[in-house]
């Protein structure tokens, strides 16, 4: 026999074997409930990182505690370092597709938004006929279940974006928001009757132009306003979705502008921010828990540390640390949650894991105990590390950004364990880029153990539908 043919009929069986395997439920879980984790840029450093500076090297995050673990490969359609768009997407569609672009077919080329009357990126310019591919969530809604995507980002950041949206570029967030805003121009259709719960920031997306603060909308919508005429709950602060009740559903904008604070600074109180109003995200998961599960369909929930990445991309470890432990909080706090109703995690399948890496890196032989944000001491003396010119240096640095010293010199330890220290780098950049490596996937509970090995991203969509029964 031929090779190729020998090896064609191999691949045919093992396709025939595959398919009756989930056909007889060996691959298939039936998950009532699906809860999807995604620490945007939290890459496996930044994962160690973070274990040691809240639990020291012996300890555990909760993530890690999740039995089942995988490998991902997290390549975009056109480069090896993607960006969030496309990796998240391939997560909530199967698709592999080009860097910027949000839940659209794979030939689909990214194409910048234009500036509107009042400066915003408020004009879309997508061509027409673009085609969309169908998301997880979606997906879900289709079946009567419950839908929620939560973020400290911008809810329309590309992460939370590609649950519910579909566009050439994730910078058109005008209209991002109006495709998530049920009955409304440019609502997108697949979406139903809406997204049962949205969190995030980002309200100036949703609210019209303001001639005193200089953002908004420049169509003079008011989304918010829409989305409370639908029967939504709308909440602008922590107080106010906890008061939100049952059998509604919820929209929360936490934010004026922007994203909502980074952990370190969530007590921030107005003009410094608006951290003291703002849920933290353990906070707004259990609420979203709360309203989602009330559906007897089950439910489909996404939950998004955003900000993980932009302390990553603005080379501050501290916040990036911080930012990373509280996105773990949140995942402890669903799974106790969840198994008050449900102990073995029978009906819930729970995944964590990250849509990119970073640069982030370890530097030296650091001795064991050391604060991982303080310079570097010697495992055998205990001493502060000296690089070749005699100069001490953090544990942590990246491989690029814009804190390269034209001359290095000595760090000392109040420095480096500031709150605002900027760790220093590698490659002389004006912001730190995204990483190329793979990522850890860990997952808990129904359909967990499909998920081992290597994986591209794309394949996680196919093992969420199946965990699903779709």
């Amino acid at each position: 026999m031929k090779p190729a043919l020998k090896s064609a009929l191999k691949l045919s069986l093992l396709t025939t074997l595959v398919a009756a395997s989930v056909a007889n439920g060996a691959y298939a879980a039936d998950a009532k409930n699906v809860i999807f984790f995604l620490g945007d840029g939290m890459g496996p450093s930044v994962v160690t990182a973070s274990r040691i500076y809240k639990y020291g090297e012996d300890g555990s995050l909760t993530m890690d505690t999740l039995e089942r673990t995988a490998r991902i490969k997290t390549f975009s359609n056109d480069a090896q370092t993607t960006d969030s768009a496309p990796s998240m997407a391939a997560y909530m569609t199967g698709v592999k597709m080009n860097n910027e672009v949000i839940s659209m077919a794979q030939e689909t080329i990214a194409k910048e938004p234009g500036r509107d009357a009042n400066g915003n990126l408020g004009v879309d310019n997508c061509p027409a006929g673009g085609k969309s591919v169908p998301t997880i969530l979606e997906l879900a809604k289709a079946k009567g279940k419950a839908v929620g995507a939560i973020t400290t980002t911008e809810l329309t950041h590309a992460t939370p974006a590609t649950t519910f949206s579909h566009i050439c570029n994730r910078n058109a967030q005008y209209a991002i928001a109006a495709q998530a805003t049920p009955g409304g121009a440019g609502y997108n259709a697949a979406l139903g009757d809406g997204v049962d719960v949205l969190m995030g920031g980002g309200r100036n997306h949703f609210t019209p132009w303001s001639t005193s603060n200089k953002y908004g909308r420049a169509d003079g919508r008011n989304l918010l306003t829409e989305f409370a005429a639908k029967g939504y709950t709308v909440a602008a602060t922590k107080a106010e979705m906890a008061a939100a009740p049952s059998g509604k559903k919820f929209i929360g904008l936490y934010s004026t502008r922007s994203h909502l604070e980074y952990e370190l600074d969530r007590t921030a109180t107005p003009p410094l921010g608006e951290g003291a109003t703002q849920p933290s995200l353990s906070e707004m998961t259990l609420k979203a828990i709360d309203l989602l599960s009330k559906n007897t369909n089950g439910y489909f929930l996404m939950v998004e540390g955003g900000r993980i990445d932009h302390a990553l991309h603005g080379i501050n470890a501290k916040r990036a640390l911080t930012d990373t432990i509280a996105f773990d909080d949140a995942v402890k706090a669903a799974i106790a949650k969840i198994r008050e109703t449900d102990p073995k995690l029978e009906n819930t399948l729970i995944v964590v894991t990250a849509d990119h890496d970073h640069t982030l890196a370890f530097n030296g032989y650091g001795k064991r105990g050391n604060n991982i944000l303080d310079i570097n001491r010697g495992y055998k003396d205990n001493q502060p590390s000296k690089d070749a010119d005699g100069n001490t240096y953090t544990t942590l640095v990246f491989g690029n950004g814009p804190n390269r010293p034209a001359l290095r010199s000595n760090v000392d330890s109040a420095t480096a364990l500031k709150d605002n220290y900027l760790q220093e780098t590698g490659v002389r950049l004006a912001s730190e880029t995204h990483g190329g490596g793979d990522v850890k996937l860990l997952a808990t509970g129904a359909g967990a153990k499909t998920f081992k090995g290597t994986l591209d991203n794309t394949k996680v969509f196919d093992l969420l539908k199946a965990a699903f029964g779709f």
